[in-house]
């Protein structure tokens, strides 16, 4: 078998890394090369992304690999969604792209929402209402008088932009696309009347393409100074969960999926929307996926309960391996008291554990004594949720759930798999754990002949890493 060599540069909101692919002998292998972070930078009141910052961590990423005299056959892009940069009609970017995590949004849906109604907004876009949407950044942009924006030719969505500066050639691909709050969910196109009910001109919204999309090869002066040549682009799965689903090693599609880690995505894969009055009253968000699928789930509050919550011990003075954390929730497992994560209240606390411990005690349940209590109390709390969730999937998927994929960091935690299988009643498949990565270099490998779909993709996924069944005991 020829040898094939694929880089994906997988970029989350506080980090990055680049990751080589290698597919030799029915063999399929990975190593991180490059490691950087992705910083945001604040100014002047405003909250941006340093986007030259990540462009120079990944020609140092291209650098090492020209360095161990590896061919590249191709490289894929993924990054977080809803953020973006505006072009000018030469191509310069208008200064650095805004971060979602700018207040500036704050309030921006309910202003909004007296020009284009919500139900109108959500019954095109099947999109879960956020401050930072992209439409409401936008809107928010244009009520500043955003410089920028009143110059803008074109928008770029991150893993897009990334993409325009490595190779010079501008694309729109679909499942980021599909977060913005601004594609029309049945005809898969922007519904650019919107942007002109903002005020906002349209115009700056191109056509969207499907993922595997040849972008364009490296700028010749990127090739010669990093020395890896003139290597494809391919526009992969560019939203970063879109990637992570693509890599669920499913052999059928009667699957729900949980990508875990900090936060947690709770869904199923399905050929078309789904658009109703229950949908959104129950805030499910309709997302582009692979092969033009519709990932449709919920946001769930995942392990950030435990990390903060270890934050506080930290401080304490008391550390725990991750070894450590499952002994001592075994030693807890029949502690009682439970809490809804997605309770607002524990957003962003001062305190985890201290805010843990009000909740139960105003609800009237026994308190965490003990730090082992405490994460047994966080784990069954997030199994009860991810049942409630799993049952409203039931009642809107067109197939009957017959297993829950677990991928991302979350699948490598054997107790909250076990105390999961055991609360949903049905088999919970934990891993792999570096999903993302894995979807972005299959869709390469796609793209150049490889595979010939997403369920050949995840055959060969099954085969390559480890997974682990977890059946319930009850």
């Amino acid at each position: 078998m020829e040898k094939y060599n694929f880089l994906a540069f997988d970029c989350g909101a506080t980090s990055g890394r680049a990751v080589l692919a290698t597919f030799a002998d029915g063999h399929f292998d990975m190593r991180e090369i490059h490691r950087f972070p992705d910083r945001i930078l604040k100014f002047d009141g405003k909250w941006f992304w340093d986007i030259y910052g990540m462009f120079n961590s990944f020609k140092e990423a291209l650098a090492k690999v020209a360095e161990e005299g590896i061919k590249l056959d191709s490289i894929g892009i993924d990054t977080w969604g809803v953020d973006f940069g505006l072009l000018a009609e030469d191509g310069t970017l208008l200064g650095l792209p805004r971060c979602y995590r700018d207040p500036y949004t704050v309030g921006a849906p309910e202003a909004v929402f007296k020009t284009i109604p919500r139900k109108e907004l959500y019954g095109a876009t099947g999109i879960q209402i956020m401050d930072f949407n992209s439409i409401f950044q936008l809107y928010a942009q244009k009520q500043e008088g955003f410089a920028p924006l009143k110059s803008a030719h074109e928008l770029l969505f991150m893993p897009d932009l990334l993409a325009y500066l490595l190779t010079g050639n501008r694309v729109c691909e679909y499942t980021d696309a599909s977060t913005s709050g601004m594609m029309n969910q049945e005809k898969r196109e922007f519904q650019k009347e919107f942007l002109e009910r903002l005020g906002v001109n349209p115009d700056i919204l191109r056509n969207i393409v499907p993922s595997g999309t040849v972008n364009g090869t490296l700028r010749k002066e990127i090739a010669e100074e990093t020395g890896v040549g003139e290597v494809p682009v391919i526009a992969v799965a560019g939203h970063d969960t879109a990637s992570a689903i693509a890599a669920v090693p499913a052999s059928g599609p009667n699957f729900a999926y949980l990508s875990s880690g900090t936060w947690s995505l709770m869904g199923i894969e399905t050929p078309a929307p789904i658009i109703n009055e229950k949908s959104e009253a129950l805030n499910f968000t309709n997302e582009g996926g692979i092969e033009g699928t519709t990932r449709f789930l919920k946001n769930i509050t995942g392990m950030w309960l435990l990390e903060q919550s270890r934050k506080t011990w930290a401080a304490e003075g008391r550390t725990y391996t991750y070894a450590g954390i499952e002994t001592i929730a075994r030693e807890a497992a029949d502690f009682p008291s439970r809490i809804n994560p997605d309770d607002p209240r524990f957003a962003a606390p001062a305190d985890m554990d201290a805010e843990i411990k009000t909740a139960c005690r105003e609800s009237g349940q026994r308190v965490p004594e003990t730090d082992g209590e405490m994460v047994s109390c966080i784990y069954h709390s997030l199994a009860d949720r991810y049942k409630e969730v799993l049952a409203a999937l039931g009642e809107f998927a067109p197939f009957k759930i017959e297993k829950l994929h677990v991928i991302g960091g979350g699948s490598a935690n054997a107790t909250v798999s076990q105390i999961t299988a055991d609360t949903i009643g049905i088999p919970v498949v934990a891993g792999p754990t570096e999903a993302t990565a894995i979807g972005n270099v299959m869709m390469q490998a796609k793209a150049v002949g490889l595979v010939a779909d997403r369920w050949e993709m995840r055959r060969l996924i099954a085969d390559a890493f480890e997974v682990k069944t977890y059946y319930p005991n009850k």
